[in-house]
């Protein structure tokens, strides 16, 4: 690989990182191509980018960035990587845990996880993240946390016996006088 050819990898690898605030840095060794084209078809499927560079390289782009950010990382970046790129930062977890039950394997394995500023360092690492709530998932909680004492309210009110009583006598016609 030329000079040339590396600095356009760190510079591809640098919008990555500077467009994504949640990446996955996984072990892919071992995996057979098929393996890694269904890898890579999962990922597809859940928007979630795959890029697979020397860890020299990627090591690079992280210290061009922000080198004290990153520093968490770099322990990581051994043997063959895979960058997982994603929006969300549950995603990738999920596809590495399911990937692993389809195969009845290890790998991929975690390495580490960038996930809005937080280091998660090795694949003991994994079952916690699968569990990360996604920001719909709690805005979704906060919603019905806000509706659920109204609604106690109106259930309530709605099985209150003078409340019913009340609702009868006015639904009542008013006599007329002649």
């Amino acid at each position: 690989m030329t000079k040339e050819q590396k600095q356009e990898v760190i510079e591809a690898l640098k919008s990555k990182f500077s467009q994504y605030n949640n990446f996955y840095i996984t072990d892919t060794e071992n995996l057979s191509v098929a393996q890694i084209t269904n890898l890579r078809r999962h990922c597809f499927n859940k928007q979630v980018e795959v890029k697979v560079a020397k860890n020299t390289l990627i090591k690079k782009a992280l210290e061009s960035l922000d080198n004290e950010k990153y520093a968490g990382i770099y322990d990581s970046l051994h043997k063959v990587t895979a960058l997982m790129f994603s929006e969300s930062p549950k995603d990738p977890a999920v596809i590495i845990s399911s990937f692993r039950k389809e195969i009845n394997g290890e790998k991929p394995l975690l390495k580490a996880a960038f996930l809005n500023g937080d280091i998660f360092v090795g694949n003991d690492q994994l079952v916690a993240l699968t569990k990360i709530k996604t920001k719909n998932e709690l805005i979704g909680e906060v919603i019905s946390l806000l509706q659920s004492p109204i609604q106690r309210v109106l259930g309530a009110l709605q099985n209150r016996p003078e409340a019913s009583e009340a609702t009868e006598t006015r639904t009542e016609p008013a006599p007329v006088e002649a």
